[in-house]
């Protein structure tokens, strides 16, 4: 008999992105490999939807893509004077007020949010190209798993740009901020072994080891207390805004909870 997260899943499967759930463990995968992943609105608004139709059980979210690349960057198709069918066009967006053009791009950003939520950790097996909205996909989750062949780049700034699906903040805070200046004016590509060395991805494995090496990482989180993971997370999430003697007392004011749970005397 099937689980109920079998009987579940696939919860989500169109617009490029599949959900499908196995026990504690979410995939979200990209699907277009023909078009080597390319992102649209459509697929952001539902990668946003994947965020909220979410189990409440599952621990890990693995992101990844199907095919040679992980996300080759905005559908092109985009950057036409007739844009993507259904869709506003870059010069549509252009024409709006300072209000609906905010709310618009804010609305792009909701697919790239919810990654880092304290209640789940999440996984980007990165392989091939990750090229601006991809690399910034990437840089949405807590880790990221890549393959020998990956190849990071932040193109927009060739195309009159900026990054604007989130990914500054991520990317001065892993490489820093001289770095990841460098990375987006220049827009060259990053190969695995500096990703690794620049503290960009946490291990790099050959790519037919790339699905072995995410699972292997996503057991051990598992295997974790969860309340203990939720509120290490938080701990390390929110370090960088906190002066040292406030990290002491976060760390104080987590352990507190953590022993009153183990001890039956939690809220």
């Amino acid at each position: 008999m099937a689980s109920p997260d079998q009987e579940l899943a696939p919860l989500l499967d169109k617009n490029g992105v599949r959900l499908t759930v196995d026990g504690a463990i979410a995939t979200v995968t990209l699907t277009n490999p023909a078009k080597r992943n390319a992102q649209s609105p459509a697929m952001w608004r539902t990668l946003a939807e994947a965020g909220q139709v979410l189990p409440g059980n599952v621990r890990v979210v693995v992101l990844r893509g199907e095919g040679k690349s992980f996300s080759a960057g905005l559908d092109r198709q985009m950057f036409t004077p007739e844009g993507i069918e259904g869709e506003p066009s870059f010069v549509e967006l252009a024409r709006s007020s300072d209000g609906e053009l905010d709310a618009a791009i804010a609305e792009f950003q909701d697919g790239f949010t919810w990654w880092r939520r304290n209640d789940i950790v999440s996984i980007a097996a990165v392989q091939g190209h990750a090229i601006g909205a991809g690399f910034q996909l990437a840089l949405a989750c807590d880790v990221r798993v890549v393959a020998d062949d990956v190849q990071f780049a932040m193109r927009e700034t060739s195309l009159g740009l900026v990054p604007d699906l989130t990914g500054t903040h991520p990317l001065v805070g892993l490489v820093g901020y001289g770095r990841a200046l460098e990375i987006c004016v220049t827009g060259r590509s990053v190969p695995a072994e500096e990703a690794v060395s620049s503290g960009l991805a946490n291990l790099a494995v050959p790519a037919d080891q790339l699905d072995d090496a995410v699972r292997d990482l996503a057991g051990a989180i598992v295997a974790a207390p969860r309340d203990a993971v939720i509120e290490t997370k938080a701990l390390i999430r929110g370090a960088v805004d906190r002066t040292y003697d406030e990290q002491r007392g976060a760390e104080r004011a987590a352990q507190a909870r953590r022993l009153r749970d183990l001890a039956g005397l939690g809220e």
